[in-house]
């Protein structure tokens, strides 16, 4: 991370994101989906590199088959 790498509150993550900041509070209590953030003390953080990552990984193009990531044993 650099110097001048912006942090993101959960508020501001969430809204670029499209979902609510429970949403993400979810996804990071149940490790549902792969979304880095940063624990500071008692807060998270988000940057927008994990943010493009996290979009990235999601991205669908028609006609293309993505490989499936195994499971994780429950």
């Amino acid at each position: 991370m650099t110097p001048t790498t912006e942090l993101l509150s959960p508020a501001e993550a969430a809204e670029r994101l499209g979902v609510t900041v429970n949403t993400l509070e979810t996804w990071r209590c149940t490790k549902r989906y792969r979304l880095s953030y940063l624990k500071i003390g008692g807060r998270v953080r988000y940057t927008q590199t994990a943010i493009d990552r996290f979009l990235k990984e999601r991205t669908v193009t028609p006609g293309e088959v993505k490989p499936k990531r195994k499971r994780r044993a429950a």
